[in-house]
């Protein structure tokens, strides 16, 4: 009997504490977006920080050399994606009227094409289209895309102050060897899937962007470089992250050449590439070292793109994984993340433990 109870009472418990963490999240986003976003640089700024140290041998015993090179690496980086966004809103907003006027008539020969002349309002519908709007809510949005970098830079140096105390902490947390044991074991697995993702996904993404460069210059594309660039942060989002990045420069070129040849050159050509590399390449390199469903995947990027909007986009596959690796270690959700695999089976599975308090 007093299982019976317990049983819908445990359902209870698990529901209220789903919600009461999503509630979390929401509410907290302003807080939680940056920190989660400044725990990913952290991450990489610590995984270049020993690339660095395999690469260059004389300095591997010195990390506040290869640290050092790692910011600088990651500063490099953030000053070249604000100056190519800041000086390509500005070329933009230049070349708005003229994107109007193409459009306009781009609108006007669909409309005699296609006889929609009789549609009712559709004339007042094209005409109210404008792009200068729209470019002013872009630049509104990379003005708060500053204002949080900086956040995020504050937090990325709390936790690089940080850091050499968290194995201390750690052994003090768990002076069991054997929950020592576990959490060092998940460490250690998220530590080499995530930076096999991130690897991996930023050789395939440099990829698809160079030769996307090279594809929208030889079109004759406006803000090729912007574009290509674009493209590179783009595929870090699965699947629609790629479709965005092959639709974008398509669709500019429609504004820009007032004809559709160079709309669907570069839309297959784009278009191939994405399929290419993500389809053969990516899964060829990346090959069973995630073992995340596909399912998941898509379901996951639209949770966390839900509930953090972009930035949950970008951290929705290293999310998942370490939520994989952590229900693996744990016999109690080792059915959880059985589910969230993609064939069923656990690569640690032998290094499970159950994590039980003295």
């Amino acid at each position: 009997m007093s299982s019976d109870i317990s049983r819908p009472t445990s359902i209870s418990l698990v529901i209220l504490a789903t919600v009461a963490v999503f509630y979390v999240l929401v509410v907290g986003k302003s807080v939680l977006v940056p920190l989660a976003v400044a725990i990913m640089i952290w991450y990489v700024i610590n995984a270049l920080s020993r690339s660095y140290a395999k690469l260059l041998p004389w300095v591997a015993d010195r990390n506040w050399v290869t640290t050092l090179m790692s910011l600088f690496s990651i500063g490099l980086f953030v000053a070249f994606s604000v100056d190519m966004i800041q000086n390509n809103i500005s070329d933009v907003s230049a070349a708005a009227p003229e994107y109007k006027r193409n459009f306009d008539a781009l609108s006007i020969k669909v409309i005699q094409q296609f006889n929609l002349q009789d549609l009712p309002n559709i004339n007042q519908v094209v005409k109210g289209i404008e792009i200068a709007p729209l470019i002013t809510t872009l630049a509104g949005t990379f003005t708060n895309m500053i204002s949080d970098i900086f956040i995020v830079l504050i937090y990325v140096l709390f936790l690089m102050l940080e850091q050499g105390t968290f194995q201390n902490k750690i052994s003090a947390m768990f002076p069991n060897n054997e929950q020592r044991g576990s959490i060092l074991s998940i460490l250690s697995h998220a530590q080499e899937d995530i930076q096999t993702y991130l690897w991996i996904k930023t050789i395939t993404s440099l990829i698809t962007g160079t030769v996307s460069y090279f594809i929208l210059l030889a079109v004759g594309v406006d803000f090729a470089g912007f574009w290509a660039f674009t493209i590179f942060l783009l595929n870090f989002i699965p699947t629609i992250g790629s479709i965005i990045a092959t639709l974008f420069p398509a669709l500019l070129t429609l504004i820009q050449f007032d004809t559709f040849g160079p709309f669907l050159i570069v839309l297959l050509g784009v278009g191939s590439v994405q399929i290419a590399v993500g389809n053969f390449l990516e899964p060829k390199l990346m090959g069973n070292s995630l073992n995340v469903s596909p399912l998941v995947v898509m379901l996951s990027l639209t949770l966390w793109g839900s509930v953090w909007g972009v930035a949950g986009m970008f951290l929705s596959v290293p999310i998942t994984v370490m939520m994989l690796i952590v229900f693996a270690h744990f016999k109690e959700t080792r059915h959880w993340a059985i589910l969230l695999s993609g064939n069923g089976s656990l690569k640690f599975a032998e290094q499970v433990h159950s994590i039980k308090s003295d």
